[in-house]
């Protein structure tokens, strides 16, 4: 056989393999566990990964170019540049608005980035790791966004940017964040991590802000294992961003490719001598957060059925919240924003006063059952142990992320779920607080 054929040969195998070992197993309630978020494989994944690792190649190659751009495509903007973590990405997003090429718009220490105090440490943390100043802002149920009040309250004159997560997919006013923003000179960075596929105004989550991030960790929409993205519509910010994931290198060649630009030896940058090769110029204090090739592989064969899982996340989340409704007393159930269409990561849920019970009585009750729980990421992140002693501010008060860190809990709706099992999530909260199966 030619390597063609044997390749061919051996992908028809691991097809035939990942049909045998994907077979869902029977639900058993009580004892088959319900996580609240997972990877949904397909045979084809499996098939991209071994065709990746049969070229050898594995670092960044084909399949990440492709993937790039067809990701690109589906959010709608023009670079996409791919990171080895959703939370790489936000560090990859906001460092590269503190290059010098940026001029007078660049974020220098001290400056201050807006922010949510309820939410994912790597939402704030490249904040903090580039020398600005956090300026945290409230959110509540049933949104768990920042309303656009309390960000224009927060902003102050040491404010250049806004940095903001759209909540367990729920999209925040994001185009009248970039309206403000635009009116005060802000930079507006959309942390898009748990929202691929939402939309806000008919219009994809990402494409509002100078530029977005994802990540592609297997509780997300999509996966690679580990990985994440960076994306925007801005030419010099995807080379900035490029330039930081790369080592801080001047240079753009991709992997594998030298002279790109035609003048590789003809460059003169700081203070080296003319003609010292561009693949060795530095411009940036950079880091290696690339992919490989076989991660691109597997997140471009689930990107290609991506509407599906999106779909499926829908419809769970819609059959979830009509089986919770006659707990409202008990429950806060999740809304989405006025005018958006979230892609649902989770399904949060907040305790009322009525409730009667902590918080940690409920989740004890539904581990007991096998049904998985997390909380919201961080609850109020000045309140966590690394917080202490790190300069911050707070604009107006942060009663909603107390509340959030105290009594706010979410369940899966991920497509490994489907209605039985989620029937019988409801089935066991409705128990709990009194109501018959």
């Amino acid at each position: 056989m030619t390597p063609d054929e044997l390749r061919l040969a051996i992908l028809q195998q691991v097809r035939q393999y990942a049909d045998s070992v994907l077979i869902p197993q029977p639900f058993v309630p009580g004892q088959t566990p319900l996580p609240p978020s997972g990877k949904t494989l397909h045979a084809e994944d499996f098939v991209s990964l071994v065709d990746s690792a049969l070229d050898g190649w594995l670092t960044t190659g084909r399949f990440n170019d492709v993937f790039e751009s067809e990701l690109a495509a589906m959010i709608g903007v023009r670079f996409c540049r791919t990171a080895n973590s959703g939370s790489s990405a936000n560090l990859l997003a906001l460092s590269a608005l503190t290059s010098p090429q940026l001029g007078a718009r660049a974020l220098k220490p001290g400056d201050e980035v807006i922010t949510a105090a309820a939410g994912f440490p790597t939402t704030v943390n490249p904040i903090l790791q580039n020398g600005l100043i956090p300026v945290f802002v409230d959110s509540a149920a049933p949104c768990y966004n920042p309303t656009l009040a309390s960000i224009a309250a927060a902003i102050g004159p040491q404010t250049r940017a806004i940095m903001l997560a759209h909540t367990l997919g729920i999209p925040f006013a994001v185009e009248e964040v970039r309206e403000l923003a635009d009116h005060h000179g802000l930079w507006l960075v959309e942390d898009c991590c748990d929202a691929l596929g939402s939309t806000y105004r008919d219009r994809k989550v990402g494409t509002f802000g100078h530029v977005g991030t994802l990540s592609f960790y297997p509780a997300h929409h999509i996966t690679m294992g580990e990985g994440g993205a960076v994306f925007t519509d801005d030419p010099q910010l995807a080379k900035l961003v490029e330039s930081f994931r790369d080592w801080g290198r001047d240079c753009y060649c991709p992997p594998g490719r030298d002279n790109t630009c035609g003048k590789r030896y003809e460059w003169q940058l700081g203070k080296l001598p003319r003609g010292y090769d561009h693949k060795y110029i530095y411009a940036h204090a950079g880091y290696n957060l690339k992919i490989t090739d076989m991660q691109a592989a597997v997140a471009l064969s689930q990107l290609r059925r991506v509407g599906d899982l999106i779909a499926a996340r829908k419809s769970n989340f819609a059959h979830l919240r009509e089986r919770l409704a006659h707990l409202q007393e008990f429950l806060i159930l999740p809304e989405a924003t006025p005018g958006s269409d979230p892609s649902w990561f989770g399904f949060p849920i907040t305790l009322t006063r009525a409730a009667g019970v902590e918080r940690v009585e409920l989740l004890r009750y539904l581990d007991e059952r096998r049904i998985g729980t997390r909380l919201l990421m961080a609850g109020n992140l000045v309140r966590q142990p690394y917080f202490a002693g790190r300069q911050y501010r707070v604009s107006g008060t942060l009663e909603g992320a107390d509340k959030i860190m105290a009594d706010c809990f979410w369940v899966g709706i991920y497509p490994g779920l489907d209605t039985e099992k989620l029937d019988y999530l409801a089935d066991q909260l409705g128990q709990f607080f009194g109501y018959g199966f």
